[in-house]
Formats: structure tokens, C-alpha cells, sequence
């Protein structure tokens, strides 16, 4: 299914609405999701409405709901989502902490009690066009753990992904499984196990029993940063760690720490471009491996994508499009009048 990206934002949008949100809040998560298609993260874009439709029904997912700051000392903050959707308070917190920044040289702030926040990098973007450095770090709950700990072979932690350069410290972001699983296609190797701890590129491992797992990314190092996560966006921030949260069914919940610079407090701003722009063109001066694939520095694979969903649409499964047209009906929403 290809579909244009201002059609997919309107029947998001249109589902978002039939699902309680209001306009204001249905735009924003309905910008998220498309935005993460047009950057070529499927993984994060309107896949996750069946996901944030189970969440719903569950009632671990508010509309409408209000985030606040439960604690505030300057350029400290806790935010508590009131379990709304994640997209909203993070944008509004990431807003929070670059005016903080501008301020005070240096903002940090904790979330906690919040649904999915969808793709991090979204967020690093926002800083990065303010001119400023963010590192994050985020924490995720929701059904069985799915990522094994170095040496073992049943899920303990969710990808947890860090922003800096975008990264999770899992060999794959889980969402990509999910887009596999749905596209009848292997994942890449060294990436999952199954059940009995053997290498396997099948993305069914995840989703049938007996349950295998994702495998963190450089082995011991991945899994030392997915227990970072654990401890920043989970013990720090307050919004709990992965084994501590039960039942497992409580929906996507994730926590969040976020560290916020103003750089040009540590350097001039000119002298801090000139060795950004000279770092990235000597990184891309190396002589590619594969003559079809130059080198690229984080962000280009992103505005790539961005230019050629724009122009030709996005592309959307078919099992992923049956998933949503369902979602859809069960909020009496026509998806070819929406």
C-alpha cells in the first residue's frame, strides 16, 4: 500500500479523534507517527496504532490527559505524563528544557507515568535545530521483556534507546522486528536468538511461543547500556525499572532522563562548527567499502528519506495496513473516506 503523507496524517488524525484525543492532541501524536514513516522509521510510525489501541481498550492510555511538573529546582525538572500519550508531554518537556538551556546553560529533566514516546531522535532534532547538544535516555515496560542480558537467553530489558547520534543498545530496535514480522522477511543476523539460545534471522521468535529474544548490540557493551537506561530513565527519573513493573500488560510505559547544553558555554560557537563541519568531511572522505553506499554521517539516512517519501509516498505493508484498517472500524472510522 502506498499512500501520500498528508493523506496518512489526516487518517491518523481521524482515528486519533474517534479515539478521544482532541485536535490539538490528535495533531501532534498524528505528526509523530507520520514524521517517523517520512524519516524512514517505520518502526515508529502509524504501525504503533494497533499497539496504542490495545493500550487504550486496556486503559493504560489517557486522551486528553495532563502532564505537569511535579518538581521544579531551576534547571531541574520531573515531569508525570498522567499516563497521557508520550508524544505530547515529551515535546512539551524537550520545549521546557531548550528554553531552560538558553537560560541557565544547562537543562535536566526526568518523565515518568507516560505512554510511548515514540522514535527519540524526534526529540534530539528539536534540540539540534535550537542549536543545542541533548543526550537521552530512555526506559520502556510493557507485555514480556524482550532484549537477553550478555550470556543470556530470555528477555530482561526492553531496546531502551539512547539519543546522542540515535542509537539503541540493542542489536535491532524492536519496532524493526515488528515491521519484518508483519513484511514476511528476516531480520538481520546476529540480532535475535530463539528460545534455546541459537542464533535465528526469524522475527517469528518474538511474536509466537516459546519466546526468543533480541540480542544487545557489542554483546557486553550493549547490555551494560540497556542497563544504564534501566537505571537513568527508570530508578533516576523516578518512573520505575523494567522488573519492577507488574503485570506486564500495562501497555507502552517509558521513563525518560534528558540532559540539554548550551554548548557555546564551554566554546565558541564558530570554533565548535568549524570542527563539526571538518570531522564530518573527513569521516565521509574515507573511501566506501561498497561503491553504492558512500559514507554518511547520523541524520543524512533520515533527510534522505524525508526527500523520497515526500515525493513518492510512503510504502506500508499489507498485514500492517489490515492492522490498521482495524483499528479503524473498531472506532467507526472509514479508512478510504477518512
Amino acid at each position: 500500500m502506498n499512500i501520500a503523507p498528508d493523506r496518512l496524517r489526516q487518517l491518523t488524525m481521524s482515528i486519533l479523534r474517534a479515539s478521544g484525543s482532541n485536535d490539538a492532541e490528535a495533531a501532534t501524536v498524528a505528526d509523530h507517527l507520520v514524521g517517523a514513516n517520512l524519516a524512514g522509521h517505520d518502526s515508529h510510525g502509524v504501525g504503533m496504532l494497533p499497539a496504542y489501541h490495545r493500550s487504550l481498550r486496556g486503559g493504560h492510555l489517557r486522551p486528553n490527559a495532563a502532564p505537569t511538573i511535579v518538581q521544579d529546582s531551576g534547571s531541574f525538572a520531573v515531569w508525570d505524563g498522567d499516563g497521557c500519550y508520550g508524544q505530547v508531554v515529551a515535546r512539551d518537556a524537550m520545549a521546557w528544557a531548550i528554553a531552560t538551556a538558553r537560560t541557565h546553560g544547562v537543562a535536566v529533566h526526568g518523565l515518568r507515568n507516560t505512554h510511548h514516546i515514540g522514535r527519540v531522535g524526534t526529540y534530539g532534532e528539536m534540540a539540534a535545530a535550537a542549536g543545542l547538544l541533548s543526550v537521552q535516555f530512555v526506559n520502556g515496560y510493557g507485555g514480556a521483556p524482550k532484549v537477553a542480558p550478555y550470556r543470556g537467553r530470555e528477555g530482561r530489558f526492553s531496546t531502551n534507546p539512547i539519543c546522542i547520534a540515535v542509537m539503541a543498545p540493542s542489536r535491532i530496535a524492536l519496532g524493526k522486528v515488528r515491521v519484518a514480522y508483519n513484511e514476511g522477511r528476516h531480520v538481520i543476523g546476529g540480532a535475535l536468538i530463539d528460545a534455546a539460545g541459537q542464533p535465528t534471522t526469524d522475527p517469528a521468535v518474538i511474536y509466537t511461543e516459546p519466546h526468543g529474544a533480541v540480542l544487545p548490540f557489542g554483546e557486553h557493551k550493549g547490555y551494560g547500556l540497556a542497563m544504564i537506561c534501566e537505571l537513568l530513565a527508570g530508578a533516576v527519573a523516578g518512573a520505575g525499572t523494567i522488573q519492577s513493573m507488574a503485570p506486564p500488560d500495562k501497555g507502552i510505559i517509558n521513563g525518560w532522563l534528558t540532559f540539554v547544553l548550551d554548548q557555546q558555554r564551554l566554546a565558541a560557537g564558530p570554533l565548535i562548527e568549524r570542527e563539526i563541519d571538518g570531522l564530518i568531511t573527513w569521516a565521509k572522505s574515507a573511501a566506501p567499502a561498497d561503491p553504492d553506499l558512500p559514507v554518511l554521517v547520523a541524520g543524512e539516512p533520515e533527510r534522505i528519506a524525508r526527500a523520497a517519501r515526500a515525493r513518492d509516498g510512503i510504502e506500508i505493508d499489507a498485514t500492517t495496513w489490515a492492522q490498521i484498517r482495524d483499528v479503524a472500524t473498531a472506532f467507526g472510522v472509514n479508512i478510504d473516506l477518512a
